[in-house]
């Protein structure tokens, strides 16, 4: 790929969705390394996995914005990203379906947006870097504030 190019909204989905189940599996085995009394990794693999999580959400919505989905395939995507290995089934079931096809409708020279949401992807799809940038900060931020808050979970 080109440093110019940007990924297909194919392709964005795919890794992020990819990378979520991939930190599934890190969870649940650093679970049960810590039930077997082997060693306890959950601390790292859950800020992993929470990190991977905020990053897919985020990207579920781009895409959905982008693909122009029916609500329930958005909420659908978004709810999926809490059950174990369910993101990529669901990106098969999308890219199947070609709800995954194209490029960035909203990029310089494509549609017009229209909406809260266009603008805001338009204007990300234009400025990618300084996008990239400053949601990544954001990711961090709410990351970061939801380990002050502690885990999902109490401990007992």
């Amino acid at each position: 790929m080109r440093p110019d190019s940007k990924p297909t909204p194919r392709a964005l989905f795919r890794t992020f969705a990819t990378a979520e189940m991939i930190t599934w599996a890190l969870l649940i085995t650093a679970l049960i390394l810590r039930g077997t009394g082997v060693t306890n990794i959950v601390p790292i693999a859950g800020g992993i996995h929470g990190f991977v999580f905020l990053s897919y959400c985020v990207v579920t919505v781009f895409t959905w914005v982008n693909q122009q989905w029916k609500a329930p395939v958005g909420i659908a995507g978004l709810l999926l990203s809490v059950i174990p290995f369910a993101t990529v089934p669901f990106e098969l079931f999308l890219d199947k379906r070609g709800l995954l096809r194209g490029g960035w409708r909203l990029a310089p020279g494509g549609a017009a947006p229209s909406g809260l949401f266009e603008k805001a992807q338009a204007w990300v799809l234009a400025k990618p870097a300084l996008a990239s940038a400053l949601l990544l900060a954001f990711v961090v931020l709410l990351f970061v504030v939801l380990l002050l808050a502690g885990p999902p979970v109490p401990k007992n």
